[in-house]
């Protein structure tokens, strides 16, 4: 048995036995939590029909990686319900609520959270409720057993629970987040969620395709000599960009120190971290109007210091941008919608933070020599 073609004894020796597997096993998750989200459409319809007829603001939140899913839902959640949709992490709802919770303003809380036991989880939604006349509250969580999931809600709440494979055991949310990310695209789309089997399998594909076609070239890359990297991605990418930064910086214990950006915001200075021991990952959109704006940035990086090495990410082949490697998803003749792209491209952080982990001789199940991360989040006090 071996999970990212590494013998489980060996993974086991290692510290990254939880890691690898539950890397390596998001595409039959996603199967999963797509049949759950169908088995329980007509109940998902109902609680979201009756709340977005009444809500006129949406807030997406979580803490850190939890927090991170928001990026990529916002632009279509927002598209889709014709209500204001903003993406604040309940570190921020949490210190400044007023900021952001309106009384007289009717708000759907949708909240993520792998282990709903970060201090910050409760406290948002017990905060929505003392400063929001009326608060509705979606729950995508992994653990039933949780305080988030258990909490006594005083208006409409849904709770929606993935299947207990998406709760990891390691201290990298992996499937977690692609998992709950999955869960709350099928439901902005619940809907049409039958006709959905097509990009779901397609989807699947696409990991798939990573974990064995391309991994050796995640390992050969997380080999080279980078201390720092850069992850680039646009609209639903931007998200996906976010959590891979994350993914590489926390699992190599901060030995890697790493950004994200937009492609268009990375030239308003944040391009001066470019040195020639950094890598550079560019999440590629499959929108045509958008694309042209991610190549101008790729073959405007020629100018300035150059980078150790650039990879791009994309469902089909690029023309006319200067690589040093291209990982092509196209495995079929459809493409997917821009925003199921952000599911299976996470896995390029993560196999790269696994991997650099490894290289670097931590443990990936958990790299934090000090201590100063955990799986759950540790020292926080919540004030009155």
């Amino acid at each position: 048995m071996n999970y990212l073609d590494i013998e489980k004894k060996e993974l086991e020796k290692s510290g990254a036995i939880f890691t690898a597997m539950e890397i390596s096993g998001q595409p039959n998750l996603w199967v999963d939590i797509y049949n759950e989200v169908k088995d329980n459409k007509n109940e998902i319809n109902d609680f979201l029909t009756h709340v977005l007829s009444k809500a006129q603001k949406v807030i997406l939140t979580g803490a850190g990686t939890s927090a991170y899913i928001g990026f990529s839902l916002e632009g279509i959640f927002q598209r889709k319900t014709k209500i204001t949709t903003l993406s604040i992490p309940t570190t921020h709802l949490v210190s400044h609520p007023t900021d952001y919770f309106e009384s007289e303003t009717p708000t759907l809380l949708i909240s993520f959270a792998r282990s709903g036991n970060s201090p910050e989880s409760v406290a948002a939604v017990e905060l929505a409720e003392k400063h929001i006349k009326t608060c509705y509250h979606l729950i995508i969580t992994c653990n039933k057993e949780g305080q988030l999931a258990n909490h006594a809600f005083k208006n409409n709440s849904y709770l929606f629970c993935l299947p207990p494979d998406s709760n990891d055991k390691s201290l990298a949310m992996t499937g977690s987040y692609s998992g709950m990310l999955l869960a709350a695209l099928l439901i902005n789309e619940i809907e049409h969620i039958d006709q959905l089997q097509g990009t779901i399998n397609t989807m699947v594909k696409y990991g798939q395709l990573i974990l064995t076609t391309h991994l050796h070239t995640f390992r050969r890359i997380a080999q080279m000599p980078f201390e720092r990297a850069v992850f680039l991605g646009s609209g639903p990418l931007y998200g996906t960009c976010t959590e891979a930064q994350l993914k590489l910086q926390e699992l190599t214990d901060g030995q890697v120190i790493c950004k994200n950006d937009t492609y268009l915001g990375f030239r308003h200075g944040p391009k001066a971290v470019v040195n020639e021991r950094t890598l550079l990952v560019y999440f590629l959109s499959n929108q045509p109007e958008v694309l042209r704006y991610e190549s101008d940035l790729v073959r405007g990086m020629k100018k300035g210091k150059p980078s150790l090495f650039q990879v791009g990410i994309c469902e089909k082949p690029t023309e006319n941008i200067p690589l040093d490697e291209e990982i092509c998803m196209f495995a079929t003749n459809h493409t997917i919608p821009e925003a199921f792209l952000t599911v299976p491209f996470i896995l390029v952080g993560q196999l790269l933070g696994f991997f650099k982990s490894l290289h670097l001789n931590l443990q990936p199940d958990s790299p934090s020599k000090s201590g100063a991360i955990s799986r759950v989040v540790e020292g926080v006090v919540i004030y009155n």
